[in-house]
């Protein structure tokens, strides 16, 4: 019994000892130096950030992206941001380690590669995290120390969201929110207002016209576009501001179609605009620069609407042809799509849809006086103020470039030439001028198959799009410029102060 007794206890110690051992031989993570949170430090350093994967010695051969620091984790890698803070559901960190059903998207291939899958408490812990922000050790969340940051906003119409990019870096930097109803409403344009205080977005399958600060992206409120829930139910494609940023008119795209004046200081509907056969699916907008007139494209004629607005609750409206003949056409013919005015005011041009053209316009008389032929089906403009160049998106340009589906057309805006084509990506869209960094973005719709894979599809559903970048010295696409963002990118906007 005794021997028994002396045997087990021998076992025991010598288990113990065992144990000590084993615990003394496992590697210690000092996470310090990471500025990563202790724990998430943990899970990345021991399973990402090893050798053959994702730290700086073998970063060039996973993607060019780098986890041994917080701050390389946001350097992102060749595709962009990895890591959107408070959103988890965008960031391919957590979705190519995900392996569980019930706790969102997944992508593959499944990282680590080749290695055991993240605990499912691990991957709840890297979730959490990134909809926190994903703060350092010292609770600091990137992007978050700037409120007067320059900024690039990019609609995604697919997903109820704005994605606002960093210039300097590149890089997505959040995911915001935009919308009022369950339904996806697909915001449609953005745009700033003249100080960059605000920027108002307008939804195709929504009812309001929405205002957020550029300094923090946060919820200003909505202007339901008509007198009560059902009147505003429409397909609110573009609106144009005046000058002072006071008013806008939003423009329903619809067969009888209708255009409503808001008041953007104390965001509330005035009036509506629309009879019977008063604006046929009314499109792109512009107002001049004394706020006196509003022009609208038809995209269906070869007309415009000019409404004289200089006594706003007594419009009048007439038709401008901008084609040279002479007579309106109201069945598809030109079909203008967007509409701006030249930097001096003198003249506007007119993206045609349908006949492939740019219009010029004076805008003294209202008299065609160029015009340019550009790729298939033109949409929208964007134009310098320290260069001659107007560029147009022509999204469905398989000419251009054959086995492609897209091109940026530059024109000079003084001359009214053709300068260069650029081949941007498949199914280019939106567009925006950087005159501070001399370069254009653009945003690549990517919705028709033939476009480049995603990494996903959104959990809003619908392919991944992307930006690209025109270096404008030399009119040419900025290598490694391309950004891939979520369902549908459509239109762009510049913060430059």
């Amino acid at each position: 019994m005794r021997k028994s007794i002396l045997f087990i206890c021998i076992l025991f110690i010598a288990g113990l000892i065992i144990y000590s051992g084993c615990r003394k031989d496992l590697p210690v993570i000092d996470v310090r130096d990471s500025k990563y949170p202790e724990k998430i430090g943990t899970i990345i350093l021991t399973k990402c950030a090893v050798s053959g994967c994702h730290n700086t010695q073998s970063k060039d051969a996973s993607a060019g992206l780098d986890l041994s620091t917080w701050d390389k984790l946001f350097e992102g890698s060749r595709s962009g941001a990895v890591c959107i803070p408070y959103s988890h559901d965008f960031s391919t960190l957590f979705l190519f380690t995900n392996t569980y059903d019930d706790l969102g998207g997944k992508s593959t291939p499944t990282m680590p590669l080749n290695a055991d899958p993240l605990t499912h408490d691990e991957e709840v812990e890297l979730r959490n995290w990134i909809d926190a922000g994903a703060p350092d050790a010292n609770g600091f969340v990137k992007w978050s120390d700037n409120s007067h940051r320059k900024k690039y906003y990019v609609t995604q119409q697919g997903c109820d969201k704005v994605c606002s990019i960093d210039p300097e870096s590149g890089l997505q930097m959040r995911y915001i929110d935009v919308g009022a109803d369950a339904a996806v409403e697909s915001p449609h344009l953005i745009k700033l207002s003249p100080d960059s205080q605000y920027w108002y977005c307008s939804f195709i399958a929504g009812r309001y016209l929405e205002k957020h600060r550029t300094s923090d992206d946060a919820l200003v409120g909505r202007i339901l576009l008509g007198p009560t829930d059902s009147a505003a139910v429409g397909s609110w494609n573009t609106f144009a501001m005046t000058s002072d940023g006071h008013y806008a008119y939003v423009v329903d795209w619809s067969t009888n179609g209708r255009i409503a004046r808001v008041d953007l200081q104390n965001m509330i509907w005035l009036q509506t605009y629309q009879g019977s056969g008063l604006f046929t699916q009314p499109h792109g907008s512009f107002v001049s620069p004394d706020n006196n007139t509003l022009y609208v494209t038809t995209t269906s004629g070869n007309f415009i609407y000019k409404v004289d607005v200089s006594l706003p609750q007594l419009p009048s409206v007439n038709q401008v042809i901008i084609d040279g003949s002479p007579f309106p056409i109201n069945t598809s013919s030109e079909d203008g799509h967007d509409i701006t005015f030249s930097p001096d005011g003198t003249k506007y041009y007119i993206t045609c849809q349908k006949s492939n053209k740019v219009r010029v316009m004076d805008a003294a008389t209202d008299q065609l006086i160029a015009t340019i032929p550009v790729g298939v089906y033109p949409q929208e403009f964007a134009i310098s103020t320290s260069t001659p160049y107007l560029y147009v998106t022509c999204q469905e340009d398989t000419a251009t470039y054959p086995g492609m589906r897209g091109s940026v057309y530059v024109l000079n805006y003084q001359t009214n030439t053709f300068v260069a084509s650029v081949y941007s990506g498949w199914q280019p869209h939106g567009i925006v001028v950087d005159d501070d960094q001399q370069r254009v973005i653009v945003a690549n719709r990517n919705i028709f198959p033939g476009g480049p894979a995603p990494h996903h599809t959104t959990s809003c559903g619908g392919r991944n799009g992307y930006i690209t970048e025109i270096d404008m010295s030399s009119n040419t696409l900025i290598s490694g410029s391309k950004r891939e963002l979520i369902a549908d990118p459509y239109t762009c906007a510049y913060r430059r102060r």
